[in-house]
């Protein structure tokens, strides 16, 4: 089995990550991209996310169409900062033989070193980089790079919303509307 694991905050899940899974689907010749949102991500510790809940139901609405991609929901059912080695360990004992990819953004790539157990990550999965363009330092690393140029991103989504700004075509419709409905990023972000 060919699998690939695609963590983040998905706050909100957008066109750019679900154009760059399909991408890996057809170049990785992948079974199935599995999304694992995490509960609270290490590396932004200093920023107030959407609830859990509703960062789900977003997912689920823009995966539902998609039959290989796959939403795990484990680590926003664990309390504490979520760390990708333990849905990787969790996932290769579920998948036993299964050849592992870790899908990461190239803005990644300078705090890839500081993940915890990054060694053991490295033994357990083949990390695939979301290159961002022509001068993208991923292959500098020795990972393998799905190059594709998407400028769309979740903290510009944010803002967008927060100014009353349409974000029509940047999210899947059911998504937005998920947003609208719960008024999502109405204020402009908070630090913590």
């Amino acid at each position: 089995m060919n699998l690939a694991l695609y963590g983040g905050t998905f706050d909100p899940i957008h066109h750019g990550h679900l154009i760059l899974a399909r991408e890996a689907v057809e170049q990785l010749a992948l079974e199935r991209v599995i999304f694992i949102p995490a509960g609270l991500s290490p590396h932004k510790l200093a920023r107030i996310s959407a609830p859990a809940a509703l960062r789900r139901a977003m997912l689920a609405a823009a995966l539902a169409d998609e039959p290989r991609f796959v939403l795990d929901d484990s680590e926003l059912q664990r309390p504490g900062p979520s760390f990708s080695i333990d849905s990787v360990e969790r996932i290769a004992a579920e998948f036993p033989g299964a050849r592992l990819h870790y899908l990461i953004g190239a803005d990644n790539l300078r705090e890839l070193h500081t993940w915890r157990r990054i060694d053991d990550l490295r033994r357990l999965v083949q990390f695939v980089v979301f290159g961002r363009g022509a001068d993208d330092p991923a292959a500098a690393h020795g990972f393998p790079t799905l190059a594709r140029r998407i400028d769309i991103s979740a903290t510009d989504i944010r803002a967008r919303v927060a100014r009353g700004a349409s974000i029509r075509y940047l999210t899947p419709e059911p998504v937005r509307s998920i947003i609208a409905e719960h008024h999502l990023y109405q204020e402009p972000p908070h630090q913590i």
